[in-house]
């Protein structure tokens, strides 16, 4: 049974994947500290990392390889300066040598000390064995899985309590959907306050709020960023950034100097039906594109669907509820997380294991229950809401081409964000009565499909849109 706070399903870090980025940074970090626990940190002169599976098939297009560099050499990716990222990454390879753990330097050659296996390890598809050498000397082998979303797992402890959070210290203990409803009908609480009380045993309420604040305000700066950042892409696809170039037709002639002004002029734009499908379009290729960039933003469930959520929250900001603030924000932001934590405990939000539909279909499916709470939706609508916008996810694969979370992952963002407004408008207008499916049955749905999805449809870049367009196709 997992306690899974919500700053677990809403991490600040660098794109362009939680699972292949962030994961294997922080297994990074994790490894280095577990060699100061067994004191063999001072005693390494040499490290090889081995990459398995997804993280090898589609890890250059992933940044994997940066990631693990950056990880080795003691940066937090929460607070790097993304401007320093290049630069530093370029002058580790032309030294070959880097400051491990930020401590002493070591030999470090890229193109033979991290090494790309396509064969995949059992447990799960996104493999990352470290090995330390003192004096040619191997002296330290460990395994670990990035299982999505930022979330690590080290094989020889897969099934303890360092991998495991027990849940003993939340009052209101949730595996299942069912669970979060009974206890909103047994205390007439919604489901952000039931996620409160929770949240409330992990931190103080300053804290929560802290963290809460620095979460949306790196949600908000990301569409700033992407929303005035032109050109195009790296990696070699040429994808030119579209968020620049519809948020200019967008903005009319109104003035601002911060994202905190900027809000305030959207909400002084023309409102028609078509002009907030494009700046729920825009809010989310904004992000997306940040992302695709190697940009700092919040894994919501992961990076790859880092822009449905503030998209949909910008959203009802802008357009829905002029007077929204933080109370607003918070409320979203707890329901969302909550959503959330019940995919990655019945399901997964690993596309390595369920494809896009772990990733996008959950991310929609968040989005969509938060909007569903702030808009006067019960609990039963807000998982009414979740489950609509899964259903409509089921089954989507993940091809990226070339291996980078460019096409189609950037506008599926856009997708995203819109089917989950729609599932809230239907919810908020529905019985739940006569609902057909609960929300734990498309989890377990879900998670079935994922186990029937063919292996080359997981991330692989073996199937789909990633053979049918070649890079030089573009």
């Amino acid at each position: 049974m997992e306690c899974i706070s919500i700053f677990d399903m809403l991490k600040i870090g660098i794109g362009p994947s939680s699972s292949h980025t962030l994961g294997p940074w922080r297994a990074a970090e994790r490894w280095i500290n577990h060699l100061k626990k067994v004191n063999l940190f001072d005693s390494i002169t040499a490290v090889k990392v081995d990459l398995y599976g997804s993280l090898s098939l589609t890890g250059k297009g992933h940044a994997t390889d940066l990631a693990v560099i950056l990880g080795l050499s003691g940066y937090d990716p929460e607070y790097i300066p993304t401007d320093e990222i290049q630069p530093l990454i370029s002058k580790i390879k032309e030294e070959q040598k880097l400051k491990f753990g930020n401590s002493f330097n070591i030999h470090f050659e890229a193109t033979s000390n991290i090494v790309f296996n396509k064969e995949f390890l059992p447990f799960h598809a996104n493999g990352i064995k470290f090995t330390g050498f003192s004096h040619d000397k191997e002296i330290s082998t460990d395994t670990y899985y990035s299982i999505g979303g930022g979330f690590i797992v080290r094989e020889e402890l897969i099934h303890a309590k360092e991998n495991i959070k027990i849940h003993k210290t939340f009052p209101y203990p949730i595996q299942k959907a069912k669970e979060l409803e009974e206890y909103c009908k047994q205390t007439q609480l919604k489901i952000s306050e039931i996620v409160l009380e929770n949240e409330r045993s992990l931190r103080s309420d300053e804290e929560i709020d802290f963290e809460i604040k620095r979460v949306w305000n790196t949600m908000l700066e990301c569409m700033y960023i992407g929303c005035h950042t032109e050109g195009k892409l790296p990696g070699g696809l040429n994808v030119r950034r579209r968020a620049f170039d519809l948020h200019e037709k967008l903005k009319e002639e109104k003035k601002y100097n911060s994202p905190e002004e900027w809000l305030v002029a959207i909400r002084n734009t023309e409102v028609k039906f078509r002009q907030i499908l494009k700046w729920v379009s825009c809010f989310a290729l904004s992000v997306n594109e940040v992302n695709a960039s190697l940009g700092r933003v919040v894994t919501a469930p992961t990076n790859g669907s880092s822009g449905v959520i503030p998209a949909v929250l910008m959203y009802y900001m802008v357009i829905e509820n002029h007077d929204a603030d933080f109370k607003q924000i918070k409320q979203f932001l707890l329901v969302a997380g909550e959503i959330g934590s019940l995919f990655k405990k019945g399901a997964t939000i690993s596309a390595a294991m369920g494809g896009c539909q772990a990733e996008i279909g959950v991310s929609s499916a968040m989005a969509a229950g938060a909007l569903t709470e702030l808009l006067g939706g019960t609990p039963e609508q807000v998982l009414m809401a979740s489950e609509i916008a899964m259903e409509h996810h089921l089954g989507l694969t993940c091809d990226p081409i070339g291996g980078l979370v460019q096409i189609p992952c950037i506008e599926r963002n856009a997708m995203g964000a819109i089917k989950a407004i729609n599932a809230a408008e239907l919810a908020l207008e529905s019985d739940y009565l006569n609902a057909k499916v609960p929300l734990d049955k498309v989890i377990s749905s879900m998670w079935e499909t994922a186990k029937d999805m063919n292996v080359k449809y997981k991330e692989t870049s073996e199937g789909g849109l990633a053979v049918s367009v070649n890079i030089s196709d573009c």
